[in-house]
């Protein structure tokens, strides 16, 4: 019996394991007419870098992703996220990233709008570029 219990308990930790290990995956994805570098992402989501040659970046937050994301790339959280962000509105006249309310919608945006960039915690599929993985 015990051994049956232990058994079923490891079997229940291993799932559990590799269920948070994809969940932890995150893709940082754009438009294929967008060329930048995995260095670049943090200043384009910050409004620091805002073109990629002569294409303008259009960055978008998923509200699915954003704390992974927030916490992952920025090294920041939800609330110094926000105040960097009006801080640069007062300064630089910059609005934030507009927000999808899912990987599909930051999917669906990024393939069909030239510039766009975006994060899903889904593996990319065909159709956008992967400039870097978390």
């Amino acid at each position: 019996m015990y051994a049956r219990s232990m058994k079923t308990l490891s079997a229940a930790l291993l799932f559990v394991a590799s269920v948070t290990t994809h969940a932890a995956d995150l893709y940082v994805i754009c438009n294929p007419g967008v060329s930048i570098a995995a260095a670049d992402v943090r200043d384009v989501f910050l409004g620091d870098k805002q073109f990629s040659g002569t294409v303008k970046l259009l960055p978008l937050d998923n509200a699915g992703a954003q704390q992974m994301f927030l916490q992952t790339v920025l090294k920041m959280d939800a609330a110094k996220y926000s105040t960097a962000w009006t801080k640069k509105s007062f300064r630089d006249g910059l609005n934030p990233p507009a927000v999808a309310g899912s990987d599909a919608e930051a999917l669906a945006y990024v393939k069909r709008t030239p510039g766009a960039c975006s994060y899903i915690s889904l593996a990319a599929p065909t159709g956008v570029v992967v400039i870097a993985k978390y």
